[in-house]
């Protein structure tokens, strides 16, 4: 499969346009024509169907376009996993759920750089499911997660335990012990759907009988700071990792509040694809961090 023509359908779908695709290309109309029907030679199979609204996929063009991104993407990847082997600054592409990466990454990867300084650290937050998509994807080659994944080709090593508490503003509940009747009146704000810990929060909810539509969600918000910000200013409740929360309960300006005998424990883990071959320094970095505890300062 030519990598340029397959490149050029998925920009043009993307554009919707022929002419709008080829100037983002630098190429002539004609020319990316050319392209899009020896790419449909080369699948056996009519892909676009151009009309005045602009490009409409077929079936066979929706399978194509389903695969183009990520095989551009592993593209993009091992070429920039080559040319990071010739370079002088060695690069580390790592993901990390928000929990981590918010507050205990960020100083970890301060005293790694202070061992390995001419490391180039590239790291983005998201939540767990998307660090195990962009695992997959090979956009990312290392990930640290919150819960094991149980990916066939994800490979994981365990890093620390921690638990996720219900928690509020010290003068928002007088209580140390609530119902599960008494949670559902109260006021939740919670991670997004899509995210590890609001997963663990309703499957630990619905083995103690409540659902998910029971709770009074205020609001979702994807940031654990943005959560712990909210509830310190007395406008709701919410479960929050022990890791990030642990000053504010021994300050006392955060509480938290049992739940019959609710208890949601988790691990965080270093993850990554099982038929990645790490370079020395990612080898480093995960060794760092799982030893010793030391990879959450």
């Amino acid at each position: 499969m030519n990598l340029e023509y397959l490149k050029s359908f998925y920009i043009t779908v993307k554009c919707n346009s022929i002419s709008k695709a080829a100037a983002a290309l630098h190429l002539t109309q004609p020319g990316l024509s050319m392209q899009l029907k020896n790419l449909e030679k080369e699948m056996g199979a009519t892909l676009l169907i151009r009309s005045n609204k602009g490009v409409e996929l077929t079936e066979e063009g929706k399978v194509v376009y389903n695969y183009a991104n990520t095989i551009l993407s592993i593209a993009d990847n091992v070429e920039r996993d080559l040319k990071s082997l010739h370079e002088n600054n060695p690069k580390l592409i790592i993901g990390a759920c928000k929990t981590v990466g918010e507050y205990a990454l960020p100083c970890s990867i301060y005293i790694f750089k202070k061992f390995y300084n001419e490391a180039d650290i590239n790291l983005e937050l998201m939540n767990s499911t998307e660090v195990v998509e962009k695992l997959l994807d090979h956009t990312i080659n290392i990930g640290i997660i919150q819960g094991n994944p149980q990916k066939d080709n994800i490979d994981i090593k365990y890093i620390i335990s921690d638990e996720l508490f219900l928690v509020g503003s010290a003068h928002a509940c007088s209580k140390k012990a609530i119902t599960a009747e008494e949670l559902k009146e109260m006021p939740l704000i919670l991670r997004e759907k899509t995210s590890s810990t609001r997963y663990m929060v309703e499957n630990a909810l619905r083995e103690q009988g409540i659902k998910a539509e029971q709770l009074n969600i205020i609001f979702d918000l994807n940031s654990p700071g943005a959560i712990k910000s909210s509830i310190s200013a007395g406008k709701g409740f919410s479960f929050l990792p022990r890791l990030i929360i642990k000053k504010e309960l021994k300050e006392g300006s955060l509480k938290q509040i049992q739940v019959n005998n609710l208890r949601i424990p988790f691990d965080y883990y270093i993850a990554f694809r099982k038929d990645h071959v790490f370079t020395e320094y990612e080898k480093r970095f995960i060794d760092f961090i799982i030893s010793n505890k030391r990879g959450f300062c």
